[in-house]
């Protein structure tokens, strides 16, 4: 396959960055989308050009560090599918493919591809965790959970937090990322006990690292990898009306 890239080319976050055309030849239909930029890479090392920077880790779709702005798509075209597990079998011969970083206030570009996500992880920092006391591990396999209940958290844990959601929502919000890490515990008895706390810490850090309102059009669950489900966000509202009420 021969496709032309246009790829966001950025030195650095005051830099004023832009779409750089790049020509790629014998590209084959099993190569994934980051080996094509592998190889793309490559090419431009041997001629003395700076590599195109992405991030990138497992590989496996599971750490969701590779995701990029695909053709407008946060992650790509092909549905619950990371950019690593996206195969350049979804394109054709000839095909014109641009390449971005996720585009949102609350993700600054670091360089080309890579962006700055840590405001993520200060959301899950400020509650993002259970301090309740249950015992030693044989202690936590002894509280009954209903199925009900652990197939929902289940569901929700299945968030890797790559920022697709953000990327996708008109507003860049995080609240189907903040649902999910809500949700997962909130869900359990062991989360019960702190919920209405952590709703509250969890959502005030969301709004504080600059990420917008929900826009309640669905692209977020559209571009989730994993399928992560509005819903969610539905359940978040309620756990903190629950909260303000207490």
């Amino acid at each position: 396959m021969n496709l032309i890239l246009y790829v966001w080319r950025q030195k650095g976050p005051k830099e004023k960055g832009r779409l750089v055309r790049y020509e790629t030849k014998d590209i084959t239909p099993d190569m994934s989308f980051l080996e094509m930029l592998d190889v793309v890479n490559e090419s431009l090392v041997k001629k003395g050009e700076d590599p195109i920077a992405f991030d990138h880790d497992c590989r496996e779709g599971i750490c969701g560090m590779c995701a990029q702005v695909i053709n407008g798509i946060p992650q790509g075209p092909q549905k619950k599918t990371t950019v690593c597990q996206l195969h350049m079998r979804h394109f054709r011969d000839g095909d014109t493919i641009y390449v971005e970083p996720l585009r949102a206030r609350a993700f600054p570009v670091i360089r080309d591809l890579v962006v700055d996500r840590g405001s993520l992880d200060r959301i899950i920092q400020s509650g993002g965790y259970v301090s309740v006391h249950t015992g030693g591990v044989p202690d936590g396999n002894a509280i009954l959970v209903p199925k009900a209940d652990a197939d929902t958290a289940m569901d929700a844990a299945e968030c890797i937090g790559c920022g697709a959601c953000v990327a996708a929502c008109p507003n860049g919000s995080a609240m189907l990322f903040t649902a999910a890490k809500v949700t997962q515990l909130a869900s359990l008895p062991q989360g019960r006990v702190e919920a209405g706390r952590r709703i509250c810490m969890m959502t005030e850090e969301m709004l504080e690292q600059g990420f917008g309102n929900c826009g309640n059009h669905y692209e977020c669950q559209a571009a989730c990898p994993k399928g992560i489900k509005v819903r969610f966000i539905a359940k978040l509202n309620r756990e903190f009306i629950k909260a303000q009420m207490k």
